[in-house]
């Protein structure tokens, strides 16, 4: 298609990126008048399209191609800014216009009637403008520029209804712990630049490049002061511990907000930095990431277990699933870290996408009866799907996806992650191995929590009284096809031909990386089995104690109730006491979370706060006031100096010379050259002397 309208693949990325940005000034100019969102679904599509058929056709498993132009110069040194299209930046593109894209269409519906919805189309385009623009940069400060109007843009979105105390305290929050990262990437930068001199990714990493040549040892102090720079800024914007914090509360902007800062443009934004700088990381760097990985998908998913709202659910998974493609980013797979990123783009979409639906459907029964309930509780839901069928089968198929069940994506992508961390774990040998056997604990915990919330909000019945029944409904039209169109992406066939191996997925094979530890066959069976069984074990479990409502807690309470006399047996006592357990870890971990390490951020604020305010102090009492007392009195030394040299020196000085002057006046006067001038003169002396004497 790009021979046949004569577009480059890099002229038609360029409008990919800019056609967003020209909907955004357009937007902007017209003000409350553009409500439609016509413009933003327009310009986002044509992106679409023109990535998907002739920027990726153009690049896919061909030579990159790049664009340099001079932006600025200090010194002897020009700084450029680019265009980089290869294979991961490609992808990377076409993966945002393709979740922006449904999430555009099941906007207008879903933010119908909404007093700022002008606002909300503005912001969306300006966010997908600083999203594209990231995912092509060629130069590492250009990149940066975009990761900061990434930041910004999400700052406006999460914030979106600023009237409420809730989400002005979670924008501020994102922000926030967003700049913190940020300060490792500008470290980053710094380290990179001092020992290449150059902020040019190809100069750097490219065929032939600098890092390729050998003049900097990837194991020095520098080198890994600069990878863990790098990381600490995808930490924040990805979400890993303990920069996570920001993520569950950003659940405050609309749900179609939450939707595609999860799936696949902010959050992912951390994974795709790693994914491009990856070669320089040393070891140690590789490590440190695949256990902060390890810890954040494992913390994420028990906070997740016991989470009421359904939005911070999959919010929690999120972090979790972040987690994962952190690991392996870690253990050096980074192209499974990026197939993953697909395959969850698609599946998380779909999940934030039904979430809103269900929470439209809850605000109904809400504003009928004037109820002051939470429309976004599990515990207000159930039986839904009798309502919304369409929405329960998309969303089951979405959490089969999340929690790896065969003949979806999230099955081989997951799978791809396992067992390379398990043949990784093999050839380090020893403690590395906890790695591995956590991530299939998190599989086992993600397969139960996503089959809860399943259960929760769509079997049984429906848990408040109401009058509303007959007024719940499918969503419309025009958020269930942007809902289809996500569900088919949660198959196998879109990223495989094969449904249960994932080294035919065409993404794996246009990264081609060389691992550097050996294929275990047997691991290809014995780990997809596991998940497989482990899951569906979990969703029974759920399934008793969620819709049964044979929880053994429930239960053994119940019986112990009825039969005070009865002794208990052990097979009563053990799952209640397992289950209990499971339970009271889940909410200790999430208070932990809530007050322990959210608690010493805030603080860190208040302390950093309150330090800024005695400092204040001192500078406006201490400081200020000796520089001010010292300039006071220097004013007034000067001016008593002033004084007495004007008054008195000068004075004395101008006295004498005044007094001279007269003098010699009278004498100028007298010695003038006339006759009888002296005459007068001696006369008038011989009279003064004449009257002297008669008057003495």
């Amino acid at each position: 298609m790009g021979e046949l309208l004569h577009i480059s693949p890099i002229l038609a990325s360029i409008l990919v990126m800019l056609l967003p940005l020209f909907a955004f000034i357009i937007q902007a100019s017209l003000g409350e008048k553009a409500t439609s969102g016509n413009i933003s679904l327009i310009a986002i599509l044509i992106s679409f399209i023109l990535s998907a058929t002739i920027v990726l056709p153009g690049i896919w498993n061909k030579p990159p191609q790049y664009n340099t132009y001079d932006w600025f110069t200090i010194g002897t040194k020009t700084f450029t800014i680019g265009i980089l299209l290869n294979n991961l930046t490609v992808l990377m593109q076409l993966v945002v216009c393709l979740i922006a894209v449904p999430v555009h269409i099941y906007s207008r519906a879903y933010m119908k009637g909404d007093p700022g919805i002008a606002r909300y189309w503005t912001f969306l385009s300006l966010f997908c403008f600083a999203m594209l623009g990231l995912t092509i940069s060629k130069n590492l400060l250009m990149l940066y520029i975009f990761w900061e109007l990434v930041g910004f843009a999400s700052y406006l979105l999460i914030g979106f209804w600023y009237t409420r105390d809730a989400a002005t305290a979670a924008n501020k929050k994102a922000f926030i712990i967003n700049r913190v990262g940020d300060i490792g990437f500008l470290i980053g930068i710094a380290c990179l630049y001092s020992l290449f001199g150059t902020l040019d990714i190809i100069e750097i990493l490219g065929e032939g490049g600098l890092f390729s040549q050998g003049i900097v040892d990837q194991q020095s102090s520098l080198m890994t002061l600069a990878g863990l720079g790098f990381f600490l800024g995808a930490m924040a914007k990805s979400a890993q511990f303990p920069l996570h914090i920001w993520l569950p509360d950003a659940m405050e902007g609309p749900t179609s907000v939450s939707s595609l800062i999860h799936a696949a443009t902010m959050v992912a934004a951390g994974v795709f930095l790693l994914s491009t700088l990856f070669p320089l990381f040393n070891d140690t760097v590789l490590l440190f990431i695949a256990i902060i990985g390890t810890i954040t998908a494992l913390m994420a998913a028990y906070f997740a277990l016991e989470q009421h709202d359904i939005k911070k659910v999959l919010a929690y998974s999120t972090i979790s699933q972040l987690g994962y493609m952190m690991v392996a980013i870690g253990i050096g797979a980074w192209d499974a870290a990026m197939f993953h990123l697909t395959t969850h783009a698609f599946f998380k979409c779909l999940l934030f996408l039904g979430a809103g639906a269900v929470i439209h459907e809850m605000n109904t029964i809400k504003k009928h009866d004037c109820q002051t309930i939470d429309p976004q509780d599990l515990r207000n839901m159930g039986g839904l799907r009798k309502y919304m069928p369409k929405t329960f089968i998309l969303m089951s198929i979405a959490s089969f996806a999340l929690a790896g069940f065969p003949l979806t994506s999230g099955f081989l992508s997951k799978d791809a992650i396992i067992i390379s961390s398990f043949e990784w774990a093999i050839h380090q040998g020893g403690l590395y191995h906890i790695i591995p056997i956590v991530l299939v604990v998190v599989s086992i915990l993600t397969a139960f929590y996503i089959g809860r919330l399943i259960f929760k909000t769509f079997f049984g019945e429906l848990r408040i009284n109401t009058t509303a029944n007959s007024l719940l409904h499918e969503a419309p039209k025009t958020m269930l096809w942007p809902m289809f169109f996500l569900g088919i992406g949660c198959l196998f066939f879109c990223f495989s031909p094969s449904p249960i191996s994932y080294h035919l997925a065409p993404i794996l094979d246009g990264f081609s990386v060389t691992y550097s530890f050996s294929e275990v066959h047997s691991l290809h069976i014995i780990i997809p089995v596991t998940l497989t069984l482990t899951a569906l074990i979990s969703w029974w479990i759920a399934y008793r104690w969620y819709v049964l409502d044979q929880h053994p807690v429930h239960s053994y309470n119940l019986d112990i109730e009825q039969n005070s006399n009865r002794k208990v047996a052990v097979f009563d006592f053990i799952p209640y006491h397992l289950a209990n357990s499971l339970i009271i870890f889940s909410r200790w971990n999430y208070h932990f979370d809530k007050y322990i390490i959210d608690g010493s951020v805030n603080a860190i604020v208040k302390f950093t706060l309150r330090t800024s305010q005695i400092a204040s102090w001192i500078d406006t009492y201490i400081v200020d006031a000796i520089v001010i007392g010292i300039s006071n009195l220097s004013k007034r030394i000067a001016n008593f100096s002033a004084w007495f040299d004007k008054y008195i020196i000068d004075g004395l000085v101008n006295t004498i010379a005044q007094t001279t002057y007269y003098f010699g006046h009278l004498l100028r006067w007298v010695q003038n050259g006339r006759l009888q001038n002296y005459l007068g003169f001696a006369l008038t002396m011989v009279l003064i002397g004449i009257i002297y004497l008669i008057l003495r």
